[in-house]
């Protein structure tokens, strides 16, 4: 004989649990649902991690102009710097004066219709320091000459003394005035 195992009360527990869960047929139409699930919490995951990886290439895209901004910073800083130093007075003055310009003196200016304000005078001439001469070599004997070289002193004993360069000396009447007003 066979004892049954819970008796009728436990048979009806069971048939009220199998009543609540689904047979196999509708196990069946769960499937779809739950992979369609299973991808688009994939594609997420997916799509979540290019985006990072994009977002990392502009960050990286974007330190590497930052530095070069940095870099090209620095260069116009310096380039300005140079700008300045060379727009300062005193080293226009240097170059100018390399170059023979003097200072112009006192402005004069022309009126449109042809009158003169001011005293019109000639530049100064720029003061040219001329290079000393180059040393000669010693020559072998003490009594022989040689003859003067173009830019050298004459030899002292030999009666001739250097010609003073001559100096513009500035004149008395105004220079002319060009007759074309308003230029």
């Amino acid at each position: 004989m066979s004892r049954q195992v819970g008796g009728p009360e436990l048979r009806g527990r069971a048939a009220r649990l199998a009543r609540l869960l689904p047979a196999g047929p509708a196990n069946a139409a769960r499937a779809p649902f739950v992979l369609l699930v299973v991808v688009l919490l994939g594609g997420g995951l997916i799509t979540l991690l290019m985006l990072n990886s994009a977002l990392n290439e502009g960050s990286f895209t974007l330190s590497e102009l930052k530095r070069e901004t940095t870099e090209l910073t620095d260069e116009q800083q310096a380039l300005q710097h140079d700008v300045d130093a060379h727009a300062r007075p005193d080293a226009l003055r240097r170059r100018a004066e390399a170059l023979g310009m003097v200072p112009g003196g006192i402005p004069v200016f022309v009126d449109p219709d042809g009158t003169v304000r001011g005293v019109p005078s000639p530049a100064p001439t720029p003061a040219v320091a001329k290079p000393p001469p180059p040393a000669s070599p010693p020559s072998p004997s003490p009594s022989a000459e040689a003859p003067p070289s173009p830019g050298a002193a004459p030899a002292p004993g030999s009666g001739g003394t250097p010609a003073p360069a001559p100096s513009p000396a500035p004149s008395d009447r105004p220079a002319p005035v060009s007759p074309t007003p308003g230029r």
